[in-house]
């Protein structure tokens, strides 16, 4: 099957481009992510790791059989 595909991206003109493109939105997206998480501030740093251990959960209704599920 990649035998297929190999053949075929090959006869598209252009196709050289396709990789560095991806690479390219690939970085980014990572560039904007490491940026986004260096300006946090620590409060709100905190606030999310803490997120997991929070004691207001939602209340969980118990069924008294399965077909009101």
């Amino acid at each position: 099957m990649f035998k297929f595909i190999k053949q075929y991206a090959e006869t598209i003109s252009g196709v050289n481009i396709y990789p560095m493109i991806s690479l390219l939105i690939f970085l980014i997206f990572f560039v904007v992510l490491l940026v986004m998480v260096k300006k946090m501030k620590k409060e709100k740093v905190n606030e999310l790791s803490n997120l997991p251990f929070d004691n207001e959960e939602l209340p969980v209704q118990q069924f008294k059989n399965p077909s009101q599920l």
